[in-house]
């Protein structure tokens, strides 16, 4: 175990390259994405916050505290029905692993059950930890496996999982998530397009981890995939404030998921946002709120469109960061997600 989650809430299969990798800068970092090197064989400088941006998010993780927690109710639920105490819950690194670490405490609450739960990575184009996937299914059996995440974007992970589970018979690929605005996830809390604070920090709210890591100089054929421990974040680590916020408001009873929905798939809507801004690689959109916000946190952006300029109940926290990094809000009419990022063609420049 690295990091400062606790060993009785998740096992980290990662492996560490703490002071193996130096970090470079978004502009570098973007600059050599776009020119073909894949984003996991480098590491980002961690996103140092302002007081102002720390106060959204506090707001928004006061604010939305209860919807989280009705959402974690929602979708363990969904997962006791279907696989009871011999779940195994496999979080995808590292928005996923707070996530499951809430799932895993609810169902301990409410049904007096210790499942399992691991955290692992898997990387668009690159595909899932296989040596991490082995360890897991050495212990449990292959439909009592089920992928947890934060939400669902566009769907890149998802359909990676799809991909690679074609080499696990019986294992499902079916992601459960707290947000699901695209509509892709097999389990969901909800599919409104609603802020999960830990999708506002990073490292800080995800044990001090990094995002996860692949390149053959560091991570052997017999490693799993790896990440850093950013220890001298100590300080500032908020990750159970995080957890434990949620925890304190887990409901009596799980609600029911909604189910309404809109006139296009979240498929389309991106395809139309590429058409409307002259945008030819899917991959510079990223929908939906924990998704802009990644982009703010960690890529060049070139805009945010948003549902509206006065949501600052849903959108304050990328109001603050767009404000902060001079990056231009743009309203249009989105109708699966409340917000939406748009990374600038460094070639264009």
């Amino acid at each position: 175990m690295f990091g400062t989650y606790k060993e009785e809430d998740v096992q980290i299969l990662l492996k560490d390259i703490t002071g193996q990798v130096e970090p470079m800068d978004t502009q570098a970092r973007e600059a050599r994405i776009q020119s073909g090197v894949h984003y996991s064989e480098m590491l980002p400088v961690e996103y140092e916050p302002s007081p102002a941006y720390l106060a959204a998010y506090q707001d928004a993780l006061d604010r939305y505290a209860g919807m989280t927690a009705d959402a974690v109710a929602a979708v363990a639920e969904q997962i006791w029905r279907e696989k009871g105490a011999r779940a195994a819950l496999v979080s995808l690194a590292r928005a996923g692993t707070s996530i499951g670490v809430l799932i895993k405490r609810y169902i301990a609450a409410r049904h007096g059950a210790d499942v399992r739960h691991y955290t692992i990575s898997i990387i668009r184009g690159r595909g899932i930890d296989r040596n991490a996937m082995d360890a897991i299914l050495s212990r449990h059996r292959p439909e009592d496996i089920q992928f947890v995440d934060g939400w669902t974007g566009k769907g890149a992970i998802s359909r990676e999982l799809v991909k690679a589970m074609a080499d696990y018979p019986g294992v499902s690929p079916g992601l459960a998530v707290l947000s699901d605005p695209a509509r892709l996830a097999e389990k969901c809390g909800t599919h409104d397009d609603f802020l999960i604070a830990s999708s506002c920090l990073n490292a800080t709210v995800s044990g001090l981890l990094s995002r996860t890591f692949l390149r053959s100089d560091i991570i052997g054929p017999r490693d799993f995939h790896g990440a850093a421990f950013y220890r001298e974040l100590l300080d500032r680590d908020m990750t159970y404030a995080f957890i434990d916020t949620i925890e304190a408001h887990f409901p009596a009873a799980a609600p029911a998921a909604d189910d309404v929905r809109p006139a296009h798939s979240a498929m389309e809507e991106v395809e139309g946002i590429c058409r409307h801004f002259g945008i030819q690689d899917v991959n510079l959109v990223k929908p939906g709120i924990g998704e802009a916000t990644r982009v703010l946190l960690r890529r060049v952006p070139w805009k945010v469109l948003v549902c509206s300029l006065d949501d600052e109940a849903h959108l304050g926290h990328i109001y603050q960061l767009a404000r902060e990094k001079g990056v231009m809000l743009e309203t249009y009419p989105l109708e699966n997600y409340r917000a939406c990022g748009l990374i600038r063609t460094l070639a264009d420049n």
